[in-house]
């Protein structure tokens, strides 16, 4: 089972999350992470961030990401969104 923790930080708490669990491995990985973003937006009624280079690295790296106000094109009322795959 592939799961992926979305959770909402401002002034250092979490104030949202939850976690998305996909079970269709016909999928890429790369097809998972996709898709449990856009449920985890969906979920917190966000437009989809863009990812950075840094983003990129980021969670090729440790599978862990931030995204600031720098990813996304409106503006956000919270500090950044993060992204953390807890199972694969």
């Amino acid at each position: 089972m592939f799961r992926m923790w979305g959770k909402i930080w401002k002034d250092n708490r979490m104030i949202q999350d939850t976690i998305v669990c996909i079970t269709d491995y016909s999928m890429s990985r790369t097809a998972m992470v996709f898709q449990s973003l856009e449920d985890i937006c969906y979920e917190f009624d966000l437009s989809k961030p863009i990812w950075l280079d840094q983003n990129i690295s980021e969670f090729q790296r440790v599978s862990k990401t931030r995204f600031t106000q720098d990813s996304f094109m409106e503006s956000i009322p919270f500090d950044f969104l993060e992204l953390q795959i807890i199972e694969e």
